[in-house]
C-alpha cells in the first residue's frame, strides 16, 4: 500500500512538472523587459515581424484605434471622393464627443485638412466622428467600413464599434493587427506631413496643438503614428521610425504608464535598428536581360524585374545573401506584356529569403504572312525616302 501512494505521489510531482514546463514554454519571451500586456515590432517594407509579446491578445486599443479612420480618410482623399479644401460640417453628436476634442460647435466648419491634423495631433475624438459622417454618411457606415477593411488587411483580432476609440464594449483589437493597419497608413506619404507635426493650431491660431505622440520630437528617425489612453485601454501606442532605409513600427498595448508605453516603443525600436537591416535587392522594370521568341514578329524580347523587392537580414548577414536566376529557355509568340517567364530567388544559409518574377517588357505577335508582308512594305517605303 505505502509504495502504491509513493507511486502514485511521484506520478502527481511529474504531471505536475510537465504541466509547469508546458505552460511557461507556451509563455512569451519578454527577453526586451516590455511593461506592457502586448507589443509588437515590424519591419514596414516585408511585413516581418522581429519582436512579440502576446501580439494576438484581443485589448481594447483607446485612441489608436483612429490608423484606421485615418487610413480610411487618405484612401478617400487618393480616390478623389473627397479633396483636403472640401469644408465639414460638424454634427451634434460628433460635437457631443468627449475625451480627446477640438470642442467642435454643432454646426461648425472645418477643412479636410485642420479635422485631419486635429485626428493626428490632437486625436480629436469630434473631429474623428465629423470626418467618419462626412465620408459615409454615418458613423455606423464609416465604421462598417473601418471593418471590412480590417478583414482585406488580414486583420483577425479586431472588432470596430466606433472611430474614435472611446471604450465600449466589444470595441478590440490587438497588437499585431495594429502594426497592419499601421503599415497600410504609412504607404501614403502625405500622411507623414500630419503624423510628424510636433506642435500647430486650429482656428487661426485660437487654438493650440500638441502632439500626443512624443517620440515624434524624442526620437532620432520618428515619422509616426498615434497614441491612446482610457481607464480600460491603459496607455497605448503605434510608433513608427525610419533610419538608413528601414522603416520600423512598434506597437505597444495597456502599458501601464505613458512613460512605459514611450520606453518600451523606443526598447523596440532600438532592438530593430540595432539588429536589422534592410537590403534593396530589385527594384521594379529592373532590365535582366533578353529571351528568344520562337515564331514572332521579332526574334527576342527584353524581361526586367515585375517589382521591388527588400530583404530583412540581420546585420553582418549582408554579404551571404544568395542570388540565383531562373529563366525558361524561349517563349513562344503571342507574348503579353508583363507575361512571367522566371524569377530570382535570394536565400541565406540554404534558406529562401526572397523572390521576385522575371517578366517581358514588350508585347509581340505572332508571325503572319499578312504581318511579313506589311512589314516588308513599310521597311521598303522607309528605305525609298
Amino acid at each position: 500500500m505505502k509504495k502504491l501512494i509513493k507511486l502514485i505521489s511521484l506520478v502527481c510531482v511529474m504531471l505536475l512538472f510537465l504541466n509547469y514546463s508546458i505552460v511557461t514554454k507556451a509563455e512569451p519571451t519578454n527577453n526586451l523587459d516590455i511593461q506592457a500586456k502586448s507589443a509588437v515590432l515590424m519591419e514596414a517594407s516585408t511585413g516581418q515581424i522581429l519582436y512579440e509579446l502576446n501580439s494576438h491578445q484581443k485589448l481594447p486599443p483607446a485612441s489608436v484605434t483612429k490608423v484606421m479612420t485615418m487610413l480610411l480618410i487618405m484612401e478617400a482623399l487618393e480616390s478623389g471622393k473627397i479633396s483636403l479644401d472640401d469644408m465639414v460640417t460638424a454634427s451634434e453628436y460628433a460635437a457631443s464627443m468627449g475625451g480627446s476634442q477640438i470642442y467642435l460647435a454643432p454646426g461648425e466648419q472645418m477643412s479636410v485638412h485642420d479635422m485631419l491634423k486635429a485626428i493626428a495631433v490632437a486625436s480629436g475624438n469630434d473631429a474623428s466622428v465629423a470626418m467618419a459622417e462626412h465620408i459615409f454618411g454615418s458613423e455606423e457606415a464609416f465604421v462598417k467600413a473601418m471593418n471590412d477593411k480590417a478583414k482585406a488587411l488580414g486583420m483577425k483580432d479586431t472588432n470596430f464599434v466606433n472611430c474614435n476609440g472611446l471604450d465600449v464594449e466589444n470595441h478590440y483589437t490587438s497588437a499585431y493587427d495594429i502594426a497592419l493597419m499601421s503599415r497600410e497608413l504609412l504607404k501614403y506619404p502625405k500622411i507623414h506631413e500630419y503624423l510628424t507635426i510636433w506642435t500647430d493650431s486650429l482656428r487661426n491660431g485660437e487654438f493650440g496643438l500638441a502632439n500626443t505622440n512624443k517620440l515624434v520630437r524624442f526620437y532620432k528617425g520618428a515619422n509616426g503614428i498615434k497614441t491612446g489612453s482610457t481607464s480600460r485601454a491603459l496607455y497605448c501606442l503605434s510608433a513608427s521610425a525610419n533610419r538608413d532605409g528601414m522603416q520600423l513600427i512598434a506597437v505597444v498595448m495597456a502599458a501601464p504608464t505613458s512613460r512605459d508605453r514611450f520606453n518600451a516603443a523606443s526598447k523596440l525600436l532600438d532592438h530593430g535598428f540595432a539588429n536589422y537591416t534592410i537590403v534593396n535587392s530589385t527594384k521594379k522594370g529592373e532590365l535582366v536581360g533578353e529571351l528568344d521568341v520562337i515564331k514572332g514578329m521579332v526574334g527576342k524580347v527584353k524581361l526586367a524585374t515585375a517589382s521591388d523587392l527588400n530583404l530583412l537580414v540581420k546585420k553582418g548577414e549582408e554579404n551571404s545573401i544568395t542570388k540565383n536566376i531562373d529563366i525558361v529557355n524561349n517563349v513562344l509568340a503571342p507574348v503579353d506584356k508583363g507575361q512571367k517567364v522566371g524569377e530570382i530567388t535570394f536565400s541565406l544559409n540554404d534558406k529562401q529569403i526572397g523572390k521576385v518574377d522575371i517578366v517581358t517588357l514588350e508585347t509581340v505577335e505572332k508571325v503572319s504572312v499578312n504581318k511579313v508582308f506589311t512589314k516588308l512594305i513599310k521597311h521598303w517605303l522607309n528605305a525609298r525616302k
